[in-house]
């Protein structure tokens, strides 16, 4: 599995031979300034809300692709009434596709258009692939319905806000990772303005000081697992 940050939440995933885009937030975001969105090969488009930061080029990538958007009822609904393949789940559903299993889960979040359509509750993704599992929180807080997510599934990564402000911040993400079992984590949401800027060095020991691994990647680079 090699996981590509493109900055902010956008991440790209390749697994099985399938390409997954996550919240593809890329040309609005001037840190990415360098990624071209035109070269970004997509099967699957995975939304966890409809935040603009999160959204922004899911119409002109998936027209471009064909890729199947995936998400809430409300979001894949939204997108279906604009003639783009989608598939609506919610949360605590799993569906069986190519690429391996999807469950969404919970987060606590808001969701809401740009155009002020309401897009249904926020959520997060387990992928259980062929040989590894991440689980992608989306925009959260804190909240104790991760523990659940160990009962179902050993996992090799977990992705995570720790921005703050507007989701979890480095601390709570360290207690994140306790309650998800999983001491691989990396890190989105920091940096792209003012509100969620973090000091990186600082929060990479905080993580290492417990046990931890916090990733920082740059704009497009990648890990395998």
């Amino acid at each position: 599995m090699k996981i590509t940050f493109y900055g902010h939440s956008a991440l790209g995933i390749e697994v099985s031979g399938k390409h997954i885009l996550v919240d593809p937030f890329i040309t609005a975001n001037p840190k990415a300034s360098h990624i071209d969105i035109n070269s970004l090969k997509a099967d699957f488009i995975l939304l966890t809300h409809a935040h603009g930061d999160h959204v922004v080029d899911v119409e002109a990538i998936a027209k471009r692709t064909g890729a199947l958007i995936v998400s809430n009822y409300e979001i894949a609904t939204y997108y279906g009434a604009k003639g783009l393949q989608s598939h609506p789940m919610n949360h605590g559903g799993s569906w069986n596709f190519d690429f391996g299993k999807l469950k969404y889960v919970s987060a606590i979040h808001s969701s809401s258009f740009p155009d002020g359509t309401y897009g249904g509750n926020p959520g997060g993704f387990v992928i259980e692939g062929e040989h590894k599992n991440i689980y992608i929180s989306g925009d959260t807080a804190l909240t104790m319905d991760m523990k659940l997510i160990p009962m179902r599934t050993k996992l090799d990564l977990a992705i995570f806000p720790i921005g703050g402000n507007f989701t979890m911040d480095v601390d709570d993400a360290i207690i994140a990772s306790d309650f998800v079992e999983c001491d691989k984590i990396l890190g989105c949401h920091y940096d792209t303005f003012g509100y969620i800027e973090i000091n990186h060095e600082q929060a990479i020991k905080k993580f290492f000081d417990k046990g931890k691994d916090l990733m920082l990647l740059e704009i497009g680079s990648f890990i395998e697992l």
